[in-house]
This record gives structure tokens, sequence and C-alpha cells, in this order.
């Protein structure tokens, strides 16, 4: 599952434009801030790109916005495909990262501590 080289540089091209909602999380995940545990960004996984991978948990968190709601067919098909490779996806709202920021960050360190 290596991603091509046309991946990589849309992952690039993701992490420098980057939504205010993906730098408030990636404030919360990078340098292992969260129990030590190395997360990237904008990772390529096969055809997709995940918004955040923790590699050795095999988790991803995906950010969701408004856009979604019209893909949700297409966000479940990509997640069986993950759930396939043996990643689990972790889907947050937008608002939810705002509003309930905490939260949030309490739902993924429970998951890593499985």
């Amino acid at each position: 599952m290596r991603p091509n080289r046309q991946r990589t540089e849309r992952a690039r091209e993701l992490r420098q434009t980057q939504t205010p909602f993906e730098a408030k999380m990636w404030s919360l995940l990078r340098d292992r801030r969260l129990e030590g545990f190395k997360f990237r960004r904008q990772h390529p996984i096969d055809r997709f790109v995940a918004d955040f991978t923790c590699v050795d948990a095999k988790l991803i968190i995906e950010l969701d916005g408004n856009s979604h709601d019209d893909r949700l067919e297409q966000d479940a098909a990509r997640d069986q495909f993950l759930r396939d490779n043996d990643w689990h996806t972790l889907r947050v709202r937008n608002a939810d990262l705002l509003h309930n920021g905490e939260g949030v960050i309490l739902t993924v360190l429970d998951y890593l501590s499985r």
C-alpha cells in the first residue's frame, strides 16, 4: 500500500493549506503531545490521504465539516477499505472540535489506551 508520487504531492499541498480546524487539531497532536504518541498529518495511505494518523496504533483521525454531509457513502466505502487494511478511522466533526476539544482528545486517548 505504498502511495504514489501524485498522492504524496497532494499530501504536501494539503499540509500547506490546512483549515483552521486542522491547525487546531494538529496543535493538540503534534510533537508527541498526546501521551507520547506520534501523529502525522495529511498522511498518504494507498489511494487516500488521511487527515491525521498514528501509525503505531493504526488510527486515522478524520475531521469532517459540512462538505462531508453529502459524502456519507464515499466516506463509508473509504472507511471500510481502510478497516480491511487494519486501520481504525475516528471521525470528528469540526463543530465538536471547536466546542468540545477536550472531549475529542479524551475520545482519542480512549482509543489509544486499548
